[in-house]
């Protein structure tokens, strides 16, 4: 049996430059693995399997089942595996669930079906599963470039620990696409805001809080109801910086103190909110 974690993510930065011909749209981003894991475990058997302790995940129409396929048709292994996913992530969070699952399915498979294949040929087939598969092979703190598929490790991120809330909202079908299409010109930057990021990480990690940026929080308190008074709610109990943690609708504050990150967590709690106290993991 092999057993991998796929951690959850939050981007630090999220700048859209433009619109691509593609479609697409051109981002730059810093991103960051939190130690909230989902967990899998694989073993060879004659045919492909999947169960899930989360009713709510539909395997048909996760990343996961559709990664198996691709690594299958890539390589033309015919090996079967069993795959037995625990859900800790909470689903269409924007904490990158389902394509940090999908790429543990691709690193599983490729150990136990002993593909051989490189860390270079999995990012290779990544975009063909969804824009954050990428970045999960390398996991850590990394520049997200293109559409998703330009991934560069960064030097890691001083420890920080990482309160999250995921508000009890409305979750919007397909909404990362919704959430691009409602973006407007003067929504775009230059990607200066990630440069600034990245040269303050580099000059040894004196980042301030102040640094981090989304640019859907330009749209999502409008489009996720009752969100912007989950946000509200959270200033509330102290949570400093609150930012989404991707395409919504988890919310998260990034603290430097552990003793701090473990009282605003534990008032969260006593409010009944569905809350995660994580810290930062490297690669």
């Amino acid at each position: 049996m092999l057993t991998l974690q796929a951690p959850a993510k939050v981007n630090l930065t999220l700048e859209v430059l433009a619109q691509r011909p593609d479609g697409y749209h051109q981002i730059r981003s810093v991103i960051q693995t939190i130690n909230l894991c989902d967990s899998l475990r694989f073993h060879l058997s004659d045919d492909i399997q999947f169960s899930c302790d989360n009713p709510e995940l539909v395997m048909e129409e996760s990343l996961v089942s559709r990664a198996t396929s691709l690594l299958q048709q890539a390589t033309g292994c015919s090996e079967g595996a069993t795959i037995e996913i625990s859900k800790r992530i909470p689903l269409a969070s924007g904490l990158g669930g389902d394509s940090s699952d999908a790429a543990a399915i691709l690193n599983g498979l490729n150990q136990l079906w002993q593909l051989g294949l490189s860390l270079e040929e999995l990012v290779e087939l990544a975009p063909r599963l969804g824009s954050d598969v990428a970045f999960f092979l390398y996991g850590g703190t990394a520049l997200v470039e293109g559409r998703g598929e330009r991934v560069t490790p960064l030097p890691p991120l001083p420890q920080r620990w990482v309160v999250l809330i995921v508000p009890p909202v409305p979750r919007i079908p397909e909404k990362t696409k919704q959430l691009y299409a409602s973006l407007k010109p003067s929504h775009y930057t230059d990607g200066q805001i990630t440069e600034k990021f990245i040269r303050a990480l580099k000059a040894g990690g004196g980042f301030k809080p102040s640094m981090l940026f989304n640019t859907f929080e330009n749209i999502a308190f409008d489009r996720f109801s009752g969100l912007k008074v989950y946000r509200e709610h959270f200033i509330k109990l102290d949570a400093p910086n609150i930012h989404l943690a991707g395409s919504g609708p988890a919310l998260f504050t990034m603290l430097e103190d552990k003793a701090q990150a473990e009282d605003l967590y534990m008032r969260c709690q006593q409010q009944g909110l569905e809350c995660y106290l994580t810290e930062t993991v490297h690669r």
